[in-house]
């Protein structure tokens, strides 16, 4: 019996020394990190191996990753040929070219640095950085006094976002995905819309007082009602922010604490914390570089090119901004993700209408310049007109291809209508 005993221990013990080493060479070597979901915005720890440590690994992930990065010595062939040349020309294109690689850059380094925050921060996050470029273009024509390019620039957001790429999401997945129709969740493009209903709203009021000359003070009163409403409008997107994390944080409540969704993206960060933060500065500062020269050079090549200023404002430059929201929205369509490109889509215009431009009207009344709501009726117009479309396509909660040619070719009309636009105050640019 002691034998019996003795050898049982013996077997035991080896049983535990062979599980603690199993698991030792697991924790050394084969354990991967929990996989983080940039869409639910978790905070997880970083796992060191899931990162390229050093300055050398992060130069090589953000700089040669990207092919798009070729396009970067534009930006400065921009800035050579203001200070050797006079003709802006081409000051311009180059300047556009050398902003798509660092507005993708930079849209990388806050996916990547919303991997290491919570929901709440994450959401923060993408609101402050998702139309970084907008913002900072928009900041650069408001101190010199572009007031109408800043309005025809964020205007050009909204509708290339509704229905250029949204247009190009529907007929990209439809065309891929080998289904007569994509559903998604109707009640979050319902409630986007309404967000861009309400913005049309804010803009419709004080081009209706000044189009109908019934100001209480001629010329302050549409300006006035232009800064109480972007109050009200930010003060809406703030609650919306707050409104939807809530209800994601209840959802996953109510799934007893699983995350796990068909649209979540699982991804591991490549570079660390610090260094997105590192990233996010720079791209940000060099963005800001370029759009100084892209701003002062649009009426150049507005002559040199006998384009008018109001399709430069409205179609170019925010083609180049919203460059990766455009390829991102597609390529979710393509993989039968249609919630999350309407996310990019819808929600980009969303942060324009009800972030975006009420803080360029807020930021204008800060810098002393008279930035206001009144896009005129044109714009006005075609925005009304351009909302109320995408919302009754919307409504159903289900895409296809000819819903996206419809969107596409909607864009199209919209674009060539503000080829042949006089624009009235061109003198304010």
């Amino acid at each position: 019996m002691a034998t019996d005993s003795a050898d049982s221990q013996r077997l035991l013990l080896g049983r535990q020394t062979q599980a603690d080493g199993a698991d030792e060479f697991e924790d050394n070597n084969l354990a991967a990190p929990e996989p983080l979901s940039h869409n639910t915005g978790a905070s997880f720890q970083r796992n060191p191996r899931s990162t390229n440590s050093g300055v050398f690994g992060s130069l090589k992930i953000v700089l040669l990753k990207s092919k798009l990065n070729l396009l970067i010595p534009c930006g400065f062939l921009a800035i050579l040929m203001d200070y050797l040349s006079q003709n802006k020309a081409w000051v311009f294109p180059l300047s556009l070219l050398g902003i798509i690689p660092l507005a993708e850059r930079l849209g990388f380094a806050t996916e990547q640095l919303g991997l290491f925050t919570g929901r709440t921060a994450g959401g923060l996050l993408n609101a402050t950085f998702g139309n970084a470029t907008e913002l900072v273009i928009s900041i650069h024509a408001l101190r010199s006094g572009k007031l109408r390019v800043v309005q025809q620039s964020l205007l050009g957001s909204i509708l290339s976002n509704t229905l250029l790429v949204l247009g190009c999401a529907f007929f990209g997945g439809g065309l891929t995905c080998g289904k007569s129709e994509q559903i998604f969740r109707k009640e979050d493009a319902v409630l986007n819309s309404g967000l861009l209903l309400m913005a049309v709203m804010g803009l419709v009021s004080p081009a209706m007082l000044y189009y109908t000359h019934t100001e209480v003070n001629l010329g302050k009163s549409a300006l006035a009602l232009s800064r109480f409403s972007s109050c009200i409008m930010l003060f809406a997107y703030a609650a919306f922010i707050f409104f939807e994390l809530s209800n994601s944080r209840r959802r996953d409540e109510s799934r007893g604490g699983d995350q796990g969704d068909d649209d979540c993206e699982y991804a591991f960060p490549e570079i660390s914390k610090w260094e997105a933060i590192a990233w996010l500065a720079i791209f940000t500062a060099w963005i800001s570089v370029f759009s100084d020269f892209l701003v002062e050079a649009i009426e150049g090549a507005s002559k040199a090119w006998k384009i008018p200023v109001a399709f430069i404002s409205t179609v170019l430059l925010p083609i180049v901004g919203n460059a990766a929201e455009h390829a991102s929205a597609v390529m979710f369509a393509m993989k039968d993700k249609l919630d999350l490109s309407l996310g990019v889509a819808i929600g980009s215009s969303t942060q324009i209408s009800m972030f975006v431009i009420p803080f360029s009207v807020v930021a204008g009344w800060m810098m002393g310049q008279p930035m206001d709501l009144n896009f005129h009726l044109f714009e006005t117009a075609s925005l009304l007109i351009t909302v109320l479309v995408v919302a009754l396509l919307l409504q159903d909660g289900t895409s296809n291809c000819f819903k996206g040619l419809m969107l596409i070719l909607c864009y199209l009309i919209v674009a060539a209508s503000f080829y042949v636009y006089a624009d009235p105050n061109i003198d304010g640019v």
